[in-house]
């Protein structure tokens, strides 16, 4: 019945990057609201562009697959993600007479590069309970500390 949300076409390509899209700035309009450093449209940025990695390594990995003079390893992929997105967070963090803020907006932006690959791999329903837990961590947790 789904076939044609996760068959390798343009349509499919499509689907993925709006979900990653949509998701993640669920995350980002949070952190907007609140007026933190990254807010929704770099956490949908994030999203977006770590799926579109995802997708082309899909791709890649396709095209390559039965050349045995190329490699794809998918991990190296994810990896990269990682750690752009994290390079990306660090900036949101600053250190201000003795005091460290952004954490908790360089956690979210690392999130939305999760979900975003997790939506590049058609794993739509994983990113989203991601997204939902994430929700409940910046604001229902934040009542108990």
């Amino acid at each position: 019945m789904w076939e044609w949300i996760t068959s390798s076409s343009i349509f499919a390509d499509f689907i993925r990057l709006a979900t990653a899209a949509v998701l993640t700035g669920i995350v980002g309009y949070e952190r907007e609201r609140h007026d933190h450093a990254a807010g929704l449209r770099t956490h949908m940025l994030v999203g977006i562009g770590a799926c579109l990695f995802t997708i082309l390594m899909t791709i890649l990995i396709a095209r390559f697959d039965d050349v045995s003079a190329a490699r794809a390893d998918p991990v190296r992929i994810v990896s990269a993600i990682t750690s752009g997105v994290a390079f990306l967070a660090a900036g949101v963090i600053i250190q201000a007479r003795g005091e460290v803020k952004g954490l908790t907006t360089g956690a979210s932006l690392w999130l939305t590069g999760a979900v975003g690959l997790g939506c590049g791999l058609g794993e739509y329903a994983l990113s989203a309970v991601a997204v939902a837990i994430t929700l409940v961590v910046l604001r229902l947790v934040k009542v108990l500390e």
